[in-house]
């Protein structure tokens, strides 16, 4: 045993040599120094000699953040046209109307409630992929999707491809429904279409009680008002794809224009030898551009909010779980008692992969927040669809 037990202890002792540098001199590095190629069959407890052995380390890089006082940006401005009012109150009239339950879906002006399934452009079922039901006035799809729908009766199928099922002003919304507003490729996706239930709705009537449950405690008293109030919601809306469009521009600016030098051919090889999902030489070649841009993002994200101390407190975690708690089950009903709320809320906070989630999110939201503190866009008008296309055919 002499030998391993050698072998072991030099082993141990430049462990230990290498950890007490890293201490000493602390250097600004990626992940952990990885071991360059030695001989230890060399090691001979017989005949002691001195021993080298080397290792890489990958220097962070030092870099300037892009000044964004420099970046051109624009707020694209949507404005509610009387045609997006109108489909608006069409909508909500059909939906609070009466409704009778029919066997085929013969009209445009039918509800239909679906369940969508997503698929793969086979029509295969995507293992751990979206499922979920909605309800979907058949005119707001486009005439193509339209045409497969008329004539199914309950139960039917269909497959669809969302950008093509859907016109682009209403594809942002309906992305948002199936809880994908985060994913760039959601607009490609592929949706199998099951048919739950096919319903006709007696349209309700424009009146001062209908103003009421749709905007309760808003004191809407005429169809003006009314009218006007929608068109503050729908732009409102609008506004929210307007700023996450902006956070894009200024996302892009900071990654394209602060400049850094990254330690190329370290990173490629701790991909293959130290990360937990080992890459072959040909996977870490074809990958590394997409993973320096992650790298390069979370330095420059890591570097602004350390600097301008942009921190969330547990306060502001806990009314982010609470809004979300409630965006759920709003859909639902909450009922009057909500005293259990706080008590789930408090389970939340707890669970460290919640925690986390929140934090991420809340935290990038104060860095886009202060980065369009830093900037003086342009403002440019467009229409929902021309913005819509803008967000869906962009691509990190």
């Amino acid at each position: 045993y002499g030998p391993s037990i050698f072998t072991d202890e030099i082993l141990k002792t430049v462990e230990k040599q290498l950890y007490t540098y890293l201490d000493t001199e602390k250097p600004d590095i990626f992940a952990q120094p990885l071991a360059l190629d030695a001989d230890i069959r060399k090691l001979d407890p017989n005949n002691p000699i001195e021993y080298e052995f080397g290792f890489e380390i990958g220097l962070k890089p030092t870099f300037e953040i892009a000044p964004l006082g420099k970046a051109k940006a624009t707020v694209h401005k949507v404005v509610a046209t009387e045609q997006m009012i109108q489909e608006e109150v069409d909508r909500m009239l059909v939906k609070g109307g009466k409704m009778t339950e029919a066997e085929t879906i013969e009209t445009e002006d039918t509800i239909v409630n679906i369940l969508f399934t997503e698929v793969d452009k086979d029509g295969n079922t995507i293992e751990g992929g979206i499922e979920k039901d909605n309800s979907v006035i058949v005119k707001l799809l486009r005439a193509d999707a339209q045409k497969q729908l008329i004539g199914k009766k309950k139960e039917d199928s269909v497959i669809v491809q969302l950008s093509e099922a859907f016109e682009n002003d209403k594809l942002a919304a309906f992305i948002a429904d199936l809880g994908l507003s985060n994913d760039a490729e959601a607009a490609n996706k592929y949706f199998k279409l099951t048919i739950l239930k096919i319903e006709l709705a007696e349209k309700r009537e424009l009146n001062e009680e209908f103003f009421n449950e749709v905007f309760p405690g808003a004191a809407v008293a005429t169809e003006e008002e009314f009218r006007k109030k929608l068109k503050d919601e729908i732009e409102q809306y609008w506004d929210g794809q307007s700023r996450n469009q902006l956070h894009d521009q200024l996302y892009h600016y900071l990654l394209e224009e602060t400049k850094m030098e990254f330690p190329e051919e370290f990173l490629k090889r701790w991909l293959q030898v130290g990360s937990e999902q080992r890459k072959t030489a040909e996977e870490a070649e074809a990958e590394f551009p997409t993973f320096s841009n992650q790298l390069k993002w979370t330095l420059i994200s890591d570097r602004i909010i350390k600097e301008n101390n942009l921190d969330v407190t547990p306060e502001e975690l806990k009314v982010s779980m609470k809004t979300e708690v409630m965006r759920y089950f709003g859909s639902m009903g909450m009922g009057e008692d909500t005293s259990w709320l706080d008590s789930y809320v408090d389970r939340m906070m707890k669970d460290e992969k919640q925690v986390e989630t929140a934090y991420r999110r809340l935290v990038t939201d104060k860095l886009f927040a202060w980065a369009q503190s830093e900037v003086k866009p342009t403002e440019k008008q467009v229409t929902g669809e021309e913005l819509t296309a803008m967000q869906h055919n962009h691509q990190h």
